[in-house]
């Protein structure tokens, strides 16, 4: 079943919760040895798998541990993406040209009284 909008909160338990069963018995293993790895209680592994309201999060993510599917919790709550107004802010401005200033011991018309011009001996 796929999870959207309008499923109760229950329901999106449960289809959670068979979701991580049927991993488990994909990957070939109890409930009492998923249980072990995760370093949960046998019992709140039950309750997950039955989607019971009564269960933790913390429970969770550690059984999604144990399942190597902890990455693809990025997904449940994807981390927010700044408006493109605050991209530009973010990237700050772009260097548009030379600041005019001269490096030490170079010659030109800015460098005050006395600097050389053409047509005059150095």
């Amino acid at each position: 079943m796929k999870i959207t909008a309008q499923l109760t909160d229950t329901a999106i338990l449960r289809e959670l919760g068979a979701r991580l069963a049927a991993t488990r018995l994909e990957r070939n293993l109890t409930q009492a040895a998923l249980a072990e790895q995760a370093g949960v209680s046998k019992r709140t592994l039950e309750r997950l798998e039955s989607g019971e309201v009564a269960t933790q999060l913390s429970g969770f993510v550690r059984v999604c541990r144990a399942l190597d599917l902890a990455e693809r919790l990025d997904l449940l709550v994807p981390e927010p993406v700044p408006s493109p107004l605050a991209q530009m802010k973010l990237q700050g401005r772009q260097r548009q040209r030379a600041s005019g200033k001269r490096a030490a011991g170079t010659r030109g018309a800015a460098d005050g009284p006395g600097t050389w011009t053409w047509g005059q001996p150095e």
